[in-house]
């Protein structure tokens, strides 16, 4: 080897190094896993360990309870009054599959694992959902479960809520996937004085949000504000959602650090 075709390969092999290390400021995508979807591990680390994530899912539901009273005594005794919630990230805590999934490199927000999962996991109740539910259980309010898990494993999810020990789980109480929420959340509303919702995402509390784009999302949010933590009770989901692929805005200042 010449002294100038070495110097080319130490030449090419350093900018091959160089080219490796992500820029200033820029993200590395894999840590531990060594995988693409590692970027889904401090989402998934703050929804499945943070004591901030429990602190704000009892927040939710202890102000869900305050609310609900309230409707009760304003309604009376004799009211036929119902709540609609959501299951998962609402009620259960699915992340164990998420973080199989991404320790295995595989990207959960396909979803081509959780037909396996409603069948044989075991997930978690979100922290403070059970003592509300028994809440509006002891005072005769009914309790409907509105998710898009699928209705081929309803046995299965029927299973898991029973096991779970839930109030008020029927065939007639779980609606799962088919119609649109909206239409499922109508034929509650037929039958019932509607009185809150409770989901992680927006399309749990108004059809207009699933056919939204982001900008008109935060746009119905601003025109729905006097229902938020009144009679739609939202939760944290840092897992995925309609946001998950957004672009980011940056300070547009140089990098600079001291």
């Amino acid at each position: 080897m010449t002294l100038s075709r070495y110097r080319n390969v130490a030449t090419l092999a350093a900018l091959a190094s160089l080219a490796s290390l992500p820029l200033a400021g820029q993200a590395v995508a894999n840590d531990d896993t060594g995988c693409a979807q590692a970027e889904y591990a401090m989402g998934l680390r703050f929804q499945q360990q943070s004591a901030e994530a429990i602190a704000l899912q009892r927040q939710g539901f202890e102000l869900a309870t305050y609310r609900l009273e309230e409707q009760i005594e304003a309604h009376g005794d004799d009211a036929d009054l119902a709540i609609i919630t959501d299951l998962d990230e609402t009620v259960l805590d699915n992340s164990a599959l998420l973080v199989r999934d991404m320790q295995a490199c595989h990207d959960f927000t396909t979803w081509d694992t959780w037909k396996h999962w409603e069948r044989e996991g075991n997930p978690r109740l979100i922290p403070g959902s059970k003592d509300f539910l028994e809440f509006a259980d002891e005072n005769d309010v009914a309790i409907y479960y509105v998710s898009d898990r699928y209705q081929e494993n309803k046995a299965d999810t029927l299973a898991t809520l029973e096991t779970l020990e839930l109030p008020q789980v029927s065939e007639e109480s779980v609606k799962l996937l088919g119609p649109p929420k909206s239409e499922r959340r109508a034929e509650v509303e037929d039958e019932h004085t509607v009185v809150m919702q409770l989901g992680d995402t927006l399309h749990d509390f108004a059809g207009e949000f699933a056919e939204a784009n982001l900008e008109e999302q935060r746009t119905l949010v601003d025109e729905n504000a006097d229902r938020f933590g009144n009679d739609w009770i939202v939760f944290p989901n840092a897992t995925y959602g309609d946001w998950s692929e957004s672009e980011l805005n940056a300070w547009d200042a140089p990098h600079e650090v001291e």
